[in-house]
């Protein structure tokens, strides 16, 4: 990935989403691309033409915080956008030496895997900023069984939506869900813009999925803490479960999620049986089949 056109491209689809009238500046004259001139922009952050100009082109090495939240409020970023763009900013002025992180944990340590599997109620698992899967208790296996069944591995969550079909009735809102990978996958290019991992995936998903390279174009950036995700389970049927996102500090970019369904509620009992189902899926994959016999 290129990290200036990373920049520009996020600066300029920020810019083209406000109206004048929006940002309280007269408008004249017909317009050849919608939203704000750079002047415009350059003039609600209190900088000048030429210095806006500089920072939509990919420099933002050595930009002020001030600078950049001005900016911010100048382009009305929501939280997650603001944190986007601060990344991007410290990822700009990285040192060529630096640039290359050691190649990342592809599981792990052993006490998070002990603290998943005390979990014995709760869906959960440990996601990178890839969307990669590196660890599950039984119920998050079970909870994601196609995830963890599909061609593609290791398990990750962007590969399943956008290239296994059986994703469009896992689930139940596939463009909600979409959108948030994409989200998070440009959230992580921000904080780490030369991980070599990152830039296959992209490749991969780009050359493959007309509706990613659609929505990667968006430069789109989110929070995702928190929420309610509904999917439709193969075995099990409907599931209407929160989540709640944790990072996991001793680890970066490391998250840990965990699902729960509301009490009283059918996808509580949905709960329920998908931990027999999980129990009964285990024992079905630990036989061996004839051709192993």
């Amino acid at each position: 990935m290129d990290h200036r056109s990373e920049i520009r491209e996020f600066l300029t689809s920020r810019r083209a989403r406000i109206t004048p009238d929006q940002a309280g500046l007269p408008s004249y004259g017909a317009r050849r691309v919608p939203g704000l001139r750079r002047s415009e922009a350059a003039q609600l952050a209190g900088v000048s033409v030429e210095y806006y100009a500089r920072l939509e082109r990919g420099n933002l090495a050595g930009v002020s915080d001030t600078v950049l939240d001005a900016l911010a409020r100048a382009l009305r970023l929501d939280d997650a956008e603001r944190s986007h763009l601060h990344d991007l900013a410290r990822a700009a002025g990285t040192s060529p030496r630096r640039r290359r992180k050691p190649v990342a944990p592809q599981g792990v340590r052993p006490n998070v895997q002990r603290l998943l599997d005390t979990m014995t109620d709760t869906p959960a698992a440990v996601i990178n900023g890839r969307t990669d899967v590196l660890a599950s208790n039984a119920l998050g296996r079970a909870l994601f069984a196609p995830l963890h069944d599909s061609a593609w591995q290791p398990a990750n969550h962007a590969r399943f939506i956008y290239l296994d079909a059986r994703s469009h009735t896992f689930w139940d809102n596939w463009d909600h869900a979409a959108d948030d990978a994409v989200a998070l996958l440009h959230a992580h290019a921000g904080r780490n813009p030369f991980d070599p991992d990152l830039t296959a995936l992209i490749g991969e998903l780009s050359t493959r999925s007309t509706d990613f390279r659609t929505r990667w174009a968006r430069h789109d950036v989110r929070r995702h803490t928190t929420g309610v995700k509904h999917l439709r389970h193969p075995a099990i049927g409907p599931l209407h479960l929160t989540f709640e996102a944790m990072a996991l500090v001793a680890d970066e970019d490391l998250t840990l999620l965990a699902f729960g369904a509301e009490p009283g509620t059918p996808s509580e009992d949905g709960l329920r049986l998908l931990a027999t189902w999980a129990a009964t899926h285990d024992q079905e994959r630990a036989v061996p089949t004839a051709d192993e016999t």
